[in-house]
């Protein structure tokens, strides 16, 4: 069976502490993986400065060049891993098999990957506003007006506690490396296999090893990275979201509740944009905060609502080698049953019914001896007010809910991605003013369509640096 190591800056460290990962369906363990203690993370975090050195050595273009590189590496190569190597092949089937998304998902968040990777130099010139990186990296410089600028970085290293859910999380920490940040990666337990094979794609590639460290283990690991590192990312729960909320040196990535609105101009027009709706709540077997859980609109709810579980009802659980298997399992033997009992009990609150469910005839969570699945499910809510109206979960699941147009930016509530299905000046213009809405798609977007040119919830730039005044009597 493959070890996989602790990283501590570079160096690979086995612990007496393992954790067995298995296969989600037929229990068999896939690796071993070396646990990380509080105090080892503590301890090791006294030595951030020497990873922030090290990079600040490479000017940040060379880096650049280094990542997209890494990123022919990820996609093509066989890398180190542990006491082992892991081909690309192997890579899909071992997060299949930990994660239970299906692998051609798996392939399919590898691309993803690749091609943030690849387009690395024009994501930094965007996300910096075609700043000058030497600037980043000497502190102050001139802009090609000739103004004097002045940037401060707030860390040596980003922290990272990372979720099992979806693999394609990691594309917000890739231009980390060629800003001159260190990285403190803290894997989510199912899925320790992209930090590695990023990491060691990008050592390959001629980023000093020194730059990495990737601690496995449990919560108290997770919080000792957000206590040692000063800027963190961290994935979680609205329980999560709340916790952290109001503290500037944390990133709190939680639930999406990404929407779809539909304006007035359009709605007898909603048969245009079924595909585009079904797309948006099930890609990715809906695992992605981007993927849509509601659906708003001013009329037609129930109609729209029923067209969306019809097609929705097709998808069934397929095994993971599959490649039209469109559902990921839960690994969590129980999970499945909870969920689904908590939205049975949602729905009974209010005389609502799961219309999948009705369509299709069979009960949504399926239950299997190390692993479950919970099958699409839609319902229709005459009302915001509903409980179920802005609830979110992690498979394709979503309400249709009939508001007037002129009362849904009231009530949307904190919206990850709104795609505005309108061309009504008026009501776009009321959409661009939202302060609920972070990124917004006027016309026919999926939620799940992505522009890597734009930040994802937050300027990492702006979190790694402060722009601050700055005076020299240097001619330099």
């Amino acid at each position: 069976m493959i070890h996989v190591p602790i990283i501590r800056w570079g160096e690979p460290y086995k612990s007496s502490d393992v954790d067995k990962v298995v296969h989600f369906d037929t229990g068999e363990p896939v690796a071993e993986v070396s646990q990380a203690v509080p105090g080892m993370v503590r301890r090791d975090m006294r030595k951030t400065k020497n990873a922030r050195d090290i990079l600040r050595e490479i000017p940040c273009r060379d880096l650049a060049a280094m990542v997209q590189k890494a990123g022919e590496i990820f996609m093509s190569a066989e890398l180190t891993l542990g006491d082992g190597s892991q081909t690309p092949d192997d890579f899909v089937r071992q997060q299949s098999a930990t994660t239970g998304l299906p692998e051609h998902m798996c392939r399919k968040n590898m691309d993803k990957i690749a091609f943030v990777l690849s387009q690395m130099d024009r994501i930094l010139d965007s996300l910096t506003r075609g700043l000058d990186l030497d600037i980043l990296t000497k502190g102050h410089g001139h802009d090609d007006a000739g103004r004097l600028l002045s940037y401060q970085a707030q860390t040596d290293v980003l922290g990272m506690v990372l979720p099992s859910n979806s693999p394609g999380v990691h594309t917000l920490w890739m231009p980390v490396i060629p800003m001159q940040i260190g990285l403190v990666l803290k894997p989510g337990p199912q899925e320790p296999w992209t930090p590695y094979r990023m990491s060691q794609a990008m050592i390959q590639a001629g980023v000093p090893a020194q730059a990495f460290a990737i601690y496995a283990g449990g919560g108290d690991v997770g919080a000792a990275v957000l206590e040692s590192c000063r800027r963190t990312m961290l994935f979680g729960s609205q329980a999560t979201v709340d916790q952290h909320s109001g503290n500037p040196g944390i990133q709190v990535h939680g639930p999406g509740y990404s929407k779809i609105l539909i304006g007035e101009d359009e709605i007898d027009n909603w048969e245009k944009y079924l595909d585009l709706m079904v797309m948006s709540v099930a890609l990715n077997s809906g695992r992605s905060c981007i993927n849509c859980s509601g659906i708003w609109v001013p009329r037609h709810g129930k109609e729209i609502a029923e067209a969306i579980a019809k097609e929705l009802a097709k998808i069934e659980a397929l095994p993971p080698e599959h490649p039209e298997a469109a559902l990921a399992a839960f690994t969590i033997p129980g999970v499945p049953e909870a969920i689904s009992a908590s939205i049975d009990e949602d729905l009974k609150a209010t005389g609502s019914e799961d219309l999948v469910q009705k369509f299709r005839g069979t009960p949504r969570a399926i239950t299997r001896e190390h692993c479950g699945y919970l099958l699409p499910t839609l319902a229709y809510c005459a009302s915001h007010e509903e409980p179920i109206a802005k609830k979110e979960f992690m498979f394709p699941f979503a309400t249709v809910v009939e508001c007037p147009q002129d009362e849904m930016l009231a009530n949307i509530g904190p919206t990850l991605v709104c795609s505005g299905i309108t061309n009504d000046p008026k009501f776009q213009q009321v959409l661009l003013d939202s302060d609920d809405i972070d990124r917004l798609n006027l016309g026919a977007v999926p939620t799940t369509k992505l522009d890597w040119l734009q930040p994802h919830e937050g300027n990492i730039v702006e979190f790694l640096y402060r722009a601050r005044a700055f005076q020299s009597d240097s001619a330099t």
